[in-house]
């Protein structure tokens, strides 16, 4: 059974690092994110312009998610991390420095976001695999879950000091240096990071070896169902690319209104993963998680549709709570359930889905906006997202059937649980017959944040 993790036991100690140096990086992304997004929307006054800034982080994402779980699985991944760590501070600071040397011009801003996007897709598998070497496998799910919660405090803080500081000084060159300053102090932390030792792929990179992360999850349907159902979901319902254009021509609060409403997704998600590190999730994981992004696509309607400010942060609250659940039962899948020397390209090919959710979600919202408006692309993007849920209640029955999400010795492997689930499906018995429970069962996995 899951336990619950405490960042005071003194087997926590390199855990409390990872997890400052977490928050200090989101901070610098979420800062950098914000005044990005304020610049290029004040340079251009079209919703495109904002979709070609996802664009341009997830075009090198796709050419580099896979092989970066490669690399994480036969190299060194704390180094790994910190590399990418050292580098969003130099694309915070490269866009500070151009900033000073005259008006900024998109295809600048463009290419230091190609940039970053390169140090994200190898940042997010090697990370990933980074974190259970760090806690004790018992506690996994608990540790994931503080690991959540501390991402939605950067989530929140991060818009908000951009916007607040942008608003302060009407410009984005000192919330990049800022940014830049941040990441400095990042990397000291992460310096003295001291992970356990992992066996580690030692075979020569090859396609094959590449590619052994999607044979994996191509052959647990459940483990597809999941991570599809989150790329196609927020693909569709994602609102973020456009709060600059809400902020402005909608509600009308300016840059600090847009880190309030960047933020405003985290505050609910934030308390939901404190919730679930208190309370780890035991039963009718998959139920709960498509009523969850069910909930997500029902609140990007509301948001959509809605002309008051608190409003629409109560709703943005409540579709980050609702997109936490579904995170944290979509990365127990994934997390830790692979063995150890594949975990790395595992992880690599369920970012590549969240990049193609996140990233290339912002450009297909920028371009539906271009053409039918900003309201109208985020209310359609949000019916869209429960047509999705609908479809793949059809197409992955076994997402419904998954029940129990322990973390335990013993417990059978989300891979092993899987399997059983497709197995279900393809010779027609039911959930009673694999675990005499009622349902599948899924375990030794927890999970983080997005």
């Amino acid at each position: 059974m899951p336990t619950a993790f405490s960042l005071r036991a003194p087997e926590a100690r390199q855990y409390r690092r990872f997890l400052f140096s977490r928050l200090l990086s989101i901070l610098v992304l979420e800062t950098t994110s914000v005044a990005v997004a304020w610049q290029v929307y004040a340079l251009t006054h079209q919703p495109l312009s904002l979709g070609l800034v996802g664009l341009a982080q997830f075009l090198p994402a796709v050419a580099l998610t896979l092989p970066a779980g490669a690399a994480a699985d036969r190299f060194q991944r704390k180094r790994i991390v910190l590399i990418c760590h050292a580098l969003f501070g130099a694309v915070a600071l490269c866009l500070g420095v151009a900033g000073l040397r005259g008006p900024s011009s998109l295809p600048v801003i463009y290419a230091v976001l190609v940039l970053l996007g390169s140090a994200r897709a190898f940042n997010a598998p090697a990370a990933q695999a980074l974190m259970p070497a760090l806690v004790p496998p018992e506690s996994f799910g608990s540790a994931v879950a503080v690991n959540s919660s501390v991402f939605q405090v950067g989530s929140i803080a991060g818009p908000a000091l951009g916007g607040l500081l942008y608003a302060w000084v009407g410009n984005a060159e000192p919330v990049y240096f800022l940014a830049a300053a941040l990441a400095a102090v990042d990397v000291s932390a992460l310096w003295g990071l001291q992970p356990r030792a992992e066996r580690r792929d030692a075979r020569a990179v090859s396609w094959a070896t590449v590619l052994a992360g999607v044979r994996y999850v191509w052959a647990h349907k459940v483990i597809l169902g999941c991570i599809s159902l989150d790329l196609f979901a927020v693909l569709l319902g994602g609102a973020a690319a456009l709060m600059p254009v809400f902020a402005q021509d909608v509600l009308n609060v300016g840059p600090l209104g847009l880190g309030f409403l960047r933020g405003a997704p985290a505050v609910g998600a934030g308390l939901t993963a404190l919730w679930l590190a208190r309370r780890p999730m035991r039963r009718r994981a998959g139920p709960t998680m498509l009523a969850g992004v069910a909930v997500f696509g029902l609140t990007t309607v509301g948001f959509g549709l809605s002309r008051s400010f608190p409003l629409s942060l109560a709703l943005l609250a409540l579709m980050g709570a609702a997109d936490m659940v579904s995170v944290f039962v979509r990365l127990t899948l994934v997390q830790i359930s692979p063995p150890v020397d594949m975990r790395g390209r595992v992880n690599a090919v369920n970012m590549l889905f969240i990049g193609a959710s996140n990233e290339l979600g912002e450009f297909e919202s920028g371009v539906t906006a271009q053409w039918f408006g900003a309201v109208r692309a985020v209310v359609l993007g949000g019916v869209g997202t429960l047509v999705v849920v609908a479809l793949w209640l059809r197409l992955f029955p076994g997402l419904a059937q998954v029940d129990r999400l322990p973390a335990g010795e013993g417990s059978p492997t989300a891979g092993e649980a899987a399997a059983e689930a497709d197995a279900q499906l393809s010779t027609g018995t039911g959930p009673n017959d694999v675990y005499g429970e009622g349902s599948a069962r899924l375990g030794d996995t927890g999970a983080p944040s997005r």
